[in-house]
């Protein structure tokens, strides 16, 4: 019973995380592009990355690990395989550092060596690879699942060239096996790039040609990752402390939640009780308000009353009318001030008691 219990938490962590991502992304990938495959590209990162990160345990673990993460990531993706037009090659190198740098950026979680380095961006590369394959499957080109891995070497380096210094690292110098993996990556990156000019009828014989190309591959391979690797540490360094404010906010949000509940249900009764009050004025004094429609109309006067906004088309016109709309604004404005007192008053000691025992918490972090 326990483990279906935990299984059961598991998969409503995942699915949480992964609606937030999608929440954010998809919007978000369709206000830049309207191609499906952009999209899909940064939502099946976003995803898959959001949600291993989240599953995992400890500091590194939870919905305001993954959701971040999650989002960050895709949103990457989506801006390089979308906004700018560029093939599923050039996302490897940026993204799989920004993973990796928002990973290590997490709060009591910094990576200590090369091998937690190593550990770490492989399994970011799988993840990315994971997300990748719907994109990659439609545009039927999953040969393009291998570019993760190419990168992992170069970025793995990366991150353990800019993190070797701080406090607490274990290695003096990186693997010997780490820095022929990166080597052999550039070689055959470097290889690929001439091999397909030549395909293609370009002339790149000469120093100068595979010298341009050189510097395109480490551009790509070590620029590209050292940067986005350095911005997704800052970032999620400067963003967890300021998210930690809504994981706590989720124990006050559960005591207010039957309150809340209780205000809406009233603030709602009262809009449908005066809609109903607007639309038989209108039937037995025609032309007390300007435009009177159906019960539609009446409702969304009634919202907009509530909230004291002009509503744009329905205006009151005779004096009952205005009288009327004047009543059920001081009627809402008042129900608001006496329910929230009332609330307040009653749920005083178990918000006290939340606070006691963060501060508490926060007490035995330190």
């Amino acid at each position: 019973m326990r483990g279906g219990v935990n299984i059961g938490s598991t998969i409503w962590l995942a699915v949480r995380i992964a609606a937030a991502v999608a929440l954010v992304v998809v919007p978000f990938g369709y206000a830049i592009t309207g191609e499906h495959d952009d999209v899909w590209i940064g939502v099946g990162c976003g995803l898959v990355i959001g949600v291993g990160v989240g599953l995992r345990g400890g500091a590194q673990g939870g919905p305001w690990a993954g959701i971040p993460i999650g989002s960050i990531v895709g949103i990457v993706a989506l801006l390089i395989g979308g906004l700018l037009s560029y093939g599923f090659g050039v996302l490897g190198p940026p993204v799989l550092g920004l993973a990796v740098g928002l990973i290590d950026g997490l709060r009591r979680s910094s990576l200590p060596g090369y091998r937690a380095v190593c550990r770490e961006t492989l399994i970011v590369s799988v993840l990315f690879a994971l997300g990748l394959l719907p994109a990659l499957v439609v545009s039927g080109i999953v040969r393009f699942t291998v570019v993760p891995f190419m990168c992992m070497p170069w970025v793995a380096l990366i991150a353990g060239l800019l993190s070797h210094r701080r406090e607490g690292w274990s290695d003096r110098r990186p693997p010997r096996l780490l820095v022929l993996g990166a080597v052999a990556t550039f070689a055959l990156l470097l290889y690929l790039m001439v091999d397909e000019e030549v395909h293609y009828g370009r002339v790149v014989h000469g120093f100068i040609p595979v010298l341009r190309y050189a510097g395109l591959t480490a551009l790509l391979l070590v620029v590209a990752p050292a940067v986005s690797f350095l911005v997704g540490r800052a970032a999620i360094t400067w963003l967890q402390p300021r998210l930690q404010v809504y994981d706590r906010l989720t124990d006050y949000l559960r005591v207010m939640w039957v309150p809340i509940g209780g205000f809406a249900v009233g603030y709602l009764t009262i809009i449908v009780v005066f809609a109903g009050f607007y639309g038989m004025l209108e039937r037995f004094r025609p032309g007390a308000f300007t435009d009177g429609g159906g019960i539609t109309d009446w409702l969304s006067f009634s919202f907009f009353s509530a909230l004291a906004q002009d509503y744009s088309t329905i205006v009151p016109v005779s004096m009952s009318a205005r009288v009327l709309v004047g009543t059920h604004i001081i009627l809402t404005v008042g129900w608001a001030l006496v329910l929230f007192a009332a609330v307040m008053s009653s749920i005083q000691p178990r918000l006290e008691k939340i606070a006691r025992r963060h501060e508490e918490e926060g007490d035995e972090s330190v």
